[in-house]
């Protein structure tokens, strides 16, 4: 992996959010890539709830400043960084007022889902793709973690397909255990159509449940892995009606099981 550009992006990362599997994989793997010789950038979205002053971010002039257009709106587009303490790793923040400043996550007190979950993970996609094009590093891996990033894979194939900075990048996509009920939104399909992606590749989210989002993620991807043991058994037989490479939860838990998936499976 000596050199090697991965980039990791995930909903949740330590130690910005509680250590959840998901959070914690997302700060381990690139962590291991990066005491392998390889090159790491990770990409969270900056919830209200992160402590700016404590974590030490801020914000990054030369990067923020553009608008994404989110369902014919435009949204100002805000990048912070920090570094994570002892590491050699840096840590990107998507950020916007309407979107992140809430002082929560994905979820209200009540653990309902936010209805604008949908309008914050185009935002979220758009962001972060557009940040690495001007940070004019191309990446050779590009990790996603949890079912916020699922979007990534088609948009990249689709709205940026002729991007040359992702040209040669290879996505893989981590499944963790099942996080919600129903559906996201009722209108993500409609809303992921008005950027003119051909509606017969959107089909799944016209009922955006958490299976269908990882079905989405998996047919624009090169590999995945099981990331959890409680994996829903349908999202696992789905898997298998792909012919790409993937990892295992056993497996997934071995020292330097990324580092090696990559090298042998993915690169």
């Amino acid at each position: 992996m000596k050199d090697k550009k991965v980039l990791n992006i995930s909903s949740e990362v330590v130690p910005y959010l509680p250590q959840s599997n998901q959070a914690v994989n997302s700060f381990k793997i690139p962590k291991n890539i990066n005491d392998h010789g390889g090159q790491t950038r990770i990409f969270m979205p900056r919830y209200g709830m992160i402590n700016e002053r404590r974590h030490q971010l801020h914000e990054v002039i030369r990067l923020s400043g553009m608008n994404l257009v989110i369902n014919d709106v435009d949204m100002p587009l805000i990048i912070k960084v920090a570094s994570i303490p002892k590491e050699r790793m840096q840590v990107y923040f998507i950020d916007n007022d309407e979107y992140f400043k809430r002082r929560a996550s994905l979820r209200d007190d009540n653990q309902k889902l936010f209805s604008d979950n949908d309008e914050r993970m185009i935002f979220f996609t758009k962001g972060v793709i557009e940040t690495v094009k001007k940070l004019n590093w191309s990446p050779d891996i590009i990790h996603l973690h949890g079912w916020f990033t699922c979007l990534f894979p088609l948009y990249l194939k689709t709205y940026y397909k002729d991007e040359p900075i992702f040209a040669n990048s290879k996505i893989v996509t981590s499944v963790y255990a099942k996080d919600f009920d129903k559906v996201i939104s009722r209108n993500l399909h409609d809303k992921v159509a008005f950027d003119n992606i051909p509606l017969e590749l959107i089909s799944h989210l016209k009922n955006a449940s958490f299976e269908n989002l990882i079905k989405l993620s998996i047919e624009y991807s090169d590999g995945y892995a099981i990331a959890d043991s409680e994996t829903p058994k349908s999202i696992q037989d789905h898997l298998l009606d792909y012919s790409i490479p993937g990892l295992s939860f056993e497996d997934s838990q071995k020292e330097d099981a990324f580092v090696n998936f990559y090298s042998t499976n993915i690169i």
